[in-house]
């Protein structure tokens, strides 16, 4: 074994065995709770994209949080005791899916609550290069037609666990699905005049929006890793840009874009705003909930893209 993973592994066993200590024993890792208890049902959710569009759904009939904090690289991500221990509690848990966490059958191993993957029945686009050839891309969430499906599965989660409240997540549904079905009818009329409708990125995160709006795409890394921006990915993409004459290139929050700066420094094209993907901003950033990183990320590149 990889002395890399040896080390994985062990880490796994004392995390495993600080949480067995921690439950045995009665103490918490968790802040003090207030004096006024939340008998709502308590859903788990892997990042706060998706803790947002639960909440959303919910309408404040369950009590949502997310296991990774804002700004926190998701794909890579190593749990914490306090994570399991909140987890112990958890009346559902609520992952992306597709590959995306790659750490999350492992946290499950340690977790007894029913689970729901709200990617199921999304349509795959499998990765063509590097070493994730033949996965599935699991950035399914920044479709505005895939995600309906994800609000689908959490109306269909949320009723099971609070049936009595089954038709105010049916309408908060309906509501956000419209909402996504607007904004994606918005992109495609503000990409109707745009001569180079090509979409550039650090990962490729955006495929599943690239299908629904007809763009052409291209991205330094598929998924976040550890060979991000190799010297072959970098000349890929300049080739990319020069070829279709792009416009502006765009890389995501919670990656270094010093290899997207390359891009642009030997294209000489503009590099972008920051677009949203694995995490939300916080509430004082410009995409505090899920429909807001929805439509910041669509209006930032039908602007760049219209230059």
């Amino acid at each position: 074994m990889p002395q890399n993973a040896r080390r994985s592994a062990f880490g796994w066993v004392v995390l495993q065995c600080l949480v067995l200590a921690v439950v045995a024993t009665g103490c918490s890792l968790q802040a003090v709770p207030s004096s006024s208890p939340d008998d709502r049902p308590h859903v788990l959710t892997t990042f706060s994209v998706l803790a947002d569009l639960v909440d959303t759904v919910g309408g404040g009939h369950v009590r949502v949080e997310s296991i990774t904090k804002v700004g926190a690289e998701i794909h890579g991500y190593e749990p914490t005791p306090s994570d399991l221990v909140r987890a112990q509690d958890a009346d559902l848990i609520i992952d992306n899916g597709l590959g995306l966490e790659r750490w999350f059958e492992r946290f499950l191993n340690s977790v007894d609550a029913p689970r729901t993957v709200l990617s199921d029945g999304v349509e795959p686009i499998d990765i063509h290069t590097g070493d994730y050839r033949g996965r599935a891309n699991p950035h399914a969430w920044m479709s505005p037609v895939a995600a309906q499906i994800y609000v689908d599965n959490t109306v269909e989660a949320l009723s099971g666990l609070a049936p009595e409240h089954a038709a105010d997540f049916e309408a908060n549904g309906r509501q956000l699905k419209a909402e996504l079905a607007g904004l994606l009818t918005d992109f495609r009329a503000d990409l109707a005049d745009v001569d180079a409708a090509a979409l550039v990125t650090c990962e490729g995160a955006f495929s599943y929006l690239a299908r629904d709006a007809g763009l052409e795409e291209a991205f330094i890394w598929p998924v976040n890793a550890d060979s991000e921006g190799t010297p072959r990915q970098i000349r890929g993409v300049i080739t990319f840009v020069e070829e279709h004459r792009v416009p502006t290139l765009f890389c995501e929050s919670t990656v270094n874009p010093s290899a997207q700066e390359q891009v642009a420094l030997a294209t000489g094209t503009r590099l972008g705003g920051t677009l949203y993907v694995d995490s939300l901003s916080g509430p004082e950033g410009p995409v505090p909930g899920f429909v807001d990183l929805i439509r910041y990320d669509l209006h930032t590149i039908a602007e760049g893209l219209a230059r």
